[in-house]
């Protein structure tokens, strides 16, 4: 696909991916306080371009770049990267959200309103790599790290998710984590945008609901139809929105 084919990924979403791999690459020194630079560097684009940039960076940051080598620092900023990304977004959807950059063994993001809270965590994979287990996506872990807060969420990109039976889907419902994608995500930004935070904050708090009321099971099917099902019957305008992003989805991960 060229790029002049695309509907939603343009030239500027392209520039500022490309900027962005390339300015991890360029930080350096103190893990904390490139996490900080990174995070304060996404708010200031989010303050130019309102949720263009936040919708730029959820179609694109799914896939670690492959320049980057396994287990380096690039690495590991690009994942504090994708957490201060969802971070950004609860922030967006009227959420009150901090990134935790100090420990190894806790949640990477928390996030409270009114009325729930919830930790929350951005997985993200190579493009070529094809067999992930149940570990990867430290669903048991999540509920640990979740302590007092109601629920848990961990964001991952929507094409890397086991597709037919896997124990996470199970883990989740059972222990009240909540699987959820950037693509996903992209629909709540974009709703936000024409209904009220009120809306937007009820809506998050009825998907992690349904979660929790699912009866535990291995069906990816079961559980993903319950996701859609809450968000599409939640207000009549989801449905072009959800149709956009999974053609965006896609777009993004040819150009990655």
């Amino acid at each position: 696909m060229e790029l002049g084919d695309f509907k939603f990924i343009n030239k500027d979403a392209v520039i500022r991916r490309r900027y962005w791999i390339d300015e991890i690459v360029k930080l350096s020194g103190h893990f904390v306080n490139d996490s900080s630079r990174v995070e304060n560097e996404i708010i200031d684009e989010v303050k130019k371009s309102g949720n263009q940039a936040l919708l730029d960076h959820l179609r694109l940051c799914t896939a670690i770049p492959e320049s980057y080598d396994h287990d380096s620092s690039e690495e590991k900023l690009y994942s504090k990267y994708t957490d201060a990304l969802i971070s950004e977004c609860f922030k967006y959807l009227g959420l009150n959200s901090i990134v935790l950059t100090e420990r190894a063994d806790a949640a990477d993001v928390e996030v409270v309103c009114d009325n729930y809270s919830f930790v929350a965590d951005a997985k993200v994979f190579r493009l070529s790599r094809t067999a992930k287990n149940q570990k990867d996506f430290k669903v048991q872990a999540m509920d640990g790290w979740r302590n007092t807060k109601d629920f848990a969420m961990v964001v991952c990109p929507i094409y890397q998710l086991p597709t037919k039976s896997s124990q996470i889907y199970q883990q989740a419902i059972l222990r009240n984590v909540c699987i959820f994608t950037y693509t996903h995500l992209a629909v709540l930004i974009r709703y936000s945008s024409i209904a009220t935070t009120e809306d937007s904050k009820k809506l998050l708090s009825d998907i992690f609901k349904s979660v929790s009321l699912l009866n535990p099971s291995k069906d990816s099917v079961q559980y993903w139809v319950n996701i859609n099902r809450t968000m599409l019957n939640y207000d009549d305008r989801i449905a072009a929105l959800w149709a956009d992003e999974k053609l965006a989805t896609t777009e993004g991960i040819a150009v990655s």
